[in-house]
């Protein structure tokens, strides 16, 4: 695949616009977070995925190019181990909404959110 000719990162709406001739994509940094192609995600099988939970806000804190076929992503929650290529950028893009969907529901079969969780310790009423 192709790169793509534009990527621009819109840092107040955490969203990745990847434009390439023929079509664009606005992926969110949560959906390219959640999605991440590294082992410490993905696991080294469909079985081994670890879902990811509070990514909501998670925004994007550098790109980088991997030679001629991908972008490394720095998240801002630190992880930085996944190598996008083109082709799964793509991927995610033409499929958002199944990926959303999926996302959606196995969040809620595990009984998790999209919101980080807050250490009741680093919360106090005001007096």
């Amino acid at each position: 695949m192709q790169a793509p000719i534009n990527i621009t990162y819109h840092k107040i709406a955490h969203v990745l616009e990847i434009r390439w001739e023929d079509v664009t994509f606005n992926l969110p940094a949560e959906l390219l977070r959640v999605y991440s192609p590294s082992a410490e995600v993905r696991g080294h099988s469909s079985e081994e995925r670890k879902l990811q939970t509070g990514k909501k806000n998670v925004g994007i804190k550098q790109i980088e190019a991997v030679g001629n076929y991908a972008i490394r992503i720095t998240f801002d929650d630190g992880h930085d181990t996944g190598i996008f290529a083109w082709s799964y950028l793509n991927e995610i893009g033409s499929n958002q909404d199944t990926f959303w969907q999926d996302y959606l529901t196995e969040l809620k079969q595990a009984n998790a959110s999209r919101l980080p969780n807050i250490p009741v310790n680093q919360w106090s009423p005001k007096s």
